[in-house]
Formats: structure tokens, sequence, C-alpha cells
């Protein structure tokens, strides 16, 4: 991965409404559990302005098939809560972002970030934040037609 394909963004506080799955497939849990809320709540996820953001939570063991994922969708003062779907604030942050096409490419496309950052003149944020997983065509069916944007945690 060259440098032109990182671009390093800053994350805005927001307030985001969180699913969390936990199994062997928590993504799936997690995006029924957002995509009910978002209908409930007249939320468009193919609008452009709409973007999610995922990651493990727990991150999976060895010799456990089980791990926990969490989806966050931004959300307004106004948006309240529907569980098993809170609310949360999220502080924001700097991040190193790539994209990328294919979920059967996002195991290699971090590895190649986490290199990018070890020879870059960014380092570990005092304060981390999470790391994120931006999916920008949420509506999507086919995994290899995922398109996929990566943010990794950066300062300067």
């Amino acid at each position: 991965m060259t440098l032109k394909d990182v671009r390093i963004v800053e994350l805005p506080p927001m307030r985001v409404a969180s699913a969390l799955g936990f199994g062997t497939q928590p993504e799936e849990q997690a995006w029924k559990m957002i995509l009910r809320f978002a209908a409930d709540k007249g939320i468009d996820l193919d609008a452009e302005e709409v973007q999610t953001f995922g990651f493990n939570n727990p991150n999976p063991s060895p010799g456990n098939e089980n791990y926990g994922y969490e989806i966050w969708l931004p959300v307004g003062s106004d948006t309240e809560a529907a569980p098993p779907v809170e609310i949360k604030e999220f502080a924001g942050g700097t991040y190193a972002v790539t994209g990328f096409t294919g979920l059967s490419q996002i195991g290699r496309v971090w590895k190649e970030l986490v290199a990018w950052f070890e020879g870059s003149p960014y380092t570990q944020p005092p304060n981390w934040h999470q790391c994120l997983e931006a999916l920008l065509n949420p509506l999507e069916t086919d995994p290899e037609k995922y398109v996929f944007e990566l943010y990794l945690p950066v300062a300067e």
C-alpha cells in the first residue's frame, strides 16, 4: 500500500445508535438490529449522508469461535434508544483511512494499513480510540461488492 492510498481524517464527536451481536456470525446479528432500528426510526441507510461504522467487540480469541461485533449508526439528538439498540456518545478522533471492495479482502487490507502506520510518521494516540470499519453500501447483498473504508486511530 502506498501513501496515496491512505488519507488522514478527523471524525467529529457523534451520537450513535449501537447494536451489538455476539456469536459465530455477530456481524449479521448486529446488522439485523440496525436495519430494524433504522426502519423503525425512518432512517434511510442508502442515503448518501448516512454512514455506519462497525468493529469487533470483543475481539475473537484463540480456541473460541464466538466474538462480538458492534455497529454504530450516527443519529440526531432527538433519536431515542430502542432496546436492544442503545444510544452512545463517540468522542471522535483522528484516523488513517483506506478503502477497498470485497469482504474477502478485509483481513489483508487491515494488515496493510497497520504496516503503513508502522512506517509512517504517525504514532498511537495517547487516548486510544476505536478502530472502525465503514460499510459504504450497507444495502448491498453480495459481500464481494461491499465497499469498505477502514479507520485506524493515529496521532501526529
